[in-house]
């Protein structure tokens, strides 16, 4: 039999390879069929990755139980362990006659519909035996979309995710998406169960020669037993109907419905778009996995683009079902792709080729091939070890002959920052490393950029060494040693030469400077944020300044400060503090940088004021005069800074998915109240009154 495949035609199917050859006359007679009659050998793909929900694993037993309710489906005529030879259906797939997209004829709709209703009359006694965590109710159609949703993430994301897992990760999916999925699933109405083909499109139906019996359904690997609204729904989205004809296809499915099985079509009007969500929301792994793969097979600048757009298309139609938020546009998700295959070893896609940027020399113990080792490994890393912030992409890897494993960091494209950075991170770290300060912040050890335009820098990783192990960050508050190690931290800052960094800086005024920067950050906000602000009783630009400009504070010595000291800014590590991300480190008062930690993050009144006492006590009179009048000041500022900015993140939906984001707008209605009352407003009674509880 192998031998005679060999002279067939190919085609591909799921994890199949498909041979239409001619019996001879011993293969004839063994299969009990006449010498010359066409079969079918399929052919198991065991390197195929696993992308698809599998009932039964057993094809032969489905054909033997569908044979009953649709008798002109193949048949299987024997079976060997990495093969099955079933009876060849004459005719020609629906796909080569009338291609994806494409508007199919309205008696051609009627007779797939037709088919999907004779489905219906294959019930659980006629089909093989189910996996014993299936459904026993069969009219729950809740818990069967449960079923798919857990079996979707045991069969295709959990075996696919030690290898896809970090390029996931980079794209914004969580490894939890499915699992969340299921546990969001509505209650239903009930319809009775039955077979289902599961994976009806174009290449599966075949129109068959004959005028009695136009159209036969092949291909029944992915078969199952539940909701009938299911097959309806990856009918739909997998035959890529055009959207005009999606309400014939539905009105056809229930006319055809009606007439054999009444009962499937309670609910349909509102629970059809549950199963579509769940076909979309899963889909985005086997869509994902396939574009990377077919650019494994013939890697180019147009397939690159192409699976550029395939992978924006899934996560796009993927982002509601999973709860995505704030998607990777086309350039962070081609970098994405571009940094997997040059792990991979790919064919023109490697990435050896960067530049680096000359305004940081690699130091000693960090040279250009340790650079090429931590690129060529990046994109293989695995999800844990992959970290999406609001502006960076950071991916911890290990480096042949480097003792400490180091983070790649990338700048997201297409990320827009309300706050702007004012000192480049890579000076900010070389000048505290040569400082010899006691401060536990990472050291900068690389700059540059790999195809297509995608800077990096590489630090030191300040987590523990476990890199598998997730870092800790003080989310509930600093613990008193905690406490203790920051302050002191934040003093050694002021023994930095901040003049290195940055000549110009260190004028007085520094209160006037924040104050200005927050005017023109409420002035740029988009215009439908700052609809929303005026309803919500927060002033415009020119009146915000007018109320802040009444404020004033003593002059301190400045010195260099990190800027956004949130918890997710402070790693745990040997009992202590590590301090990390420092885009937004810049120069000012340093009472200012306690005071914007207090703010971002918990702190009990005791903590607060044994900051402060340790805080004051450390330093030199000209870094904390008169800091008991100014902290407040400070306090009402970030604030109301706050209320401006969470807002914005609440009306755009930008970086909604980092932590320290979420926990903000969450306390957004507190965070609101508070700004008002710090700007001697009231807080507004809008034309809704539940406006304001609705942002929180």
């Amino acid at each position: 039999m192998k031998r005679a495949a060999l002279y067939g035609t190919a085609a591909s199917g799921h994890h199949n390879q498909n041979y239409v050859m001619a019996l001879d006359e011993l293969e004839a007679r063994l299969l009990g069929r006449e010498p010359g009659t066409s079969v079918t050998v399929r052919i198991r793909r065991t390197e195929a990755l696993p992308v698809v929900i599998r009932t039964w694993d057993n094809e032969g037993e489905i054909l033997g139980a569908v044979k009953s309710v649709l008798p002109h489906v193949p048949q299987c005529l024997a079976k060997g362990p990495d093969f099955a030879v079933h009876s060849y259906v004459e005719g020609v797939p629906l796909s080569s006659i009338c291609a994806n997209a494409k508007s199919l004829d309205t008696l051609l709709v009627r007779a797939l519909a037709g088919l999907l209703a004779q489905m219906t009359r294959g019930r659980r006694n006629s089909l093989p035996p189910l996996p014993p965590h299936w459904p026993s109710n069969d009219t729950d159609s809740q818990a069967f979309l449960r079923t798919l949703a857990h079996l979707a993430d045991e069969q295709i994301r959990r075996p696919n995710w030690t290898v896809f897992g970090g390029l996931f990760a980079a794209l914004g999916i969580p490894e939890d998406a499915l699992v969340r999925l299921a546990e969001r699933t509505p209650a239903m109405a009930r319809r009775p169960y039955s077979l289902l083909h599961a994976d009806l499109h174009r290449d599966n139906v075949i129109v068959s020669y004959g005028e009695s019996l136009p159209l036969i359904c092949v291909d029944w690997e992915l078969a199952t037993y539940g909701d009938p609204l299911h097959d309806l729904a990856t009918h739909l989205v997998r035959m890529r109907y055009p959207d005009h004809q999606w309400p014939e296809v539905i009105g056809a499915w229930e006319e055809a419905m009606l007439h054999v099985r009444p009962a499937a079509v309670n609910g349909l009007g509102k629970d059809l778009q549950h199963y579509l969500d769940f076909e979309r929301g899963q889909s985005v792994f086997p869509d994902v996995i396939r574009a990377v793969q077919s650019l494994e097979q013939a890697y180019s600048q147009n397939s690159l683009d192409e699976a550029t757009a395939e992978v924006e298309r899934a996560l796009h139609a993927g982002a509601r079902p999973l709860g995505l938020r704030n998607l990777p546009g086309p350039k962070e998700i081609e970098r994405a792709l571009f940094r997997w295959l040059a792990s991979r070893g790919v064919h023109d896609a490697r990435a050896v080729g960067w530049v680096m940027d000359r305004r940081l020399p690699l130091p000693d113990d960090f040279d250009e091939t340790a650079v090429v080792d931590a690129l060529s490994v990046e994109g293989a890393a695995p999800a844990g070890r992959v970290f999406k912030g609001t502006a960076h992409l950071n991916t911890v890897v290990r480096v042949p002959g480097v003792r400490h494993p180091v983070v790649v960091r990338r700048r997201l494209p297409e990320v827009t920052r309300r706050e702007p950075h004012f000192l480049s991170e890579h000076s900010v770290l070389r000048s505290i490393e040569e400082a010899k300060v006691a401060v536990n912040a990472p050291k900068a050890l690389a700059l540059g950029e790999t195809y297509p335009n995608d800077r990096f820098a590489i630090h030191t990783y300040m987590g523990t060494e476990d890199i598998d192990r997730p870092p800790s960050h003080p989310v509930h508050g600093l613990l008193p040693h905690e406490a203790d190690g920051l302050v002191d931290q934040l003093c050694a800052l002021t023994q930095v030469d901040y003049k290195q960094i940055d000549p110009t800086a260190g004028e007085p005024g520094f209160n006037r400077w924040l104050k200005d920067e927050l005017v023109r950050l409420v002035e740029a906000l988009p215009r439908k944020t700052q609809q929303l602000a005026r309803q919500l009783g927060l002033p415009d630009a020119g009146r915000l300044d007018q109320i802040l400009s009444r404020q004033k504070v003593s002059h301190r010595e400045p010195s260099l400060l990190h800027g956004d000291l949130n918890p997710w800014n402070l790693v745990r590590r040997d009992g202590g503090l590590s301090i990390i991300d420092w885009e937004m480190a810049l120069i000012g008062d340093p009472l200012y940088d306690l005071v914007r930690h207090m703010h971002l993050t918990p702190t009990r009144p005791e903590i607060r004021d044994r900051m402060f006492r340790r805080w004051a006590g450390k330093l030199p009179p000209e870094y904390t005069r008169d800091w008991q009048k100014d902290w407040p000041v400070y306090r009402r500022l970030e604030v109301v800074r706050s209320a401006y900015i969470d807002l914005d993140r609440i009306v755009t939906g930008a970086s909604l998915d980092a932590p320290n984001v979420r926990r903000a707008v969450a306390s957004y209605v507190w965070t609101l109240t508070v700004a008002n009352g710090a700007l001697g407003l009231p807080v507004r009674a809008t034309a809704n009154p539940y406006l304001a509880r609705a942002l929180g």
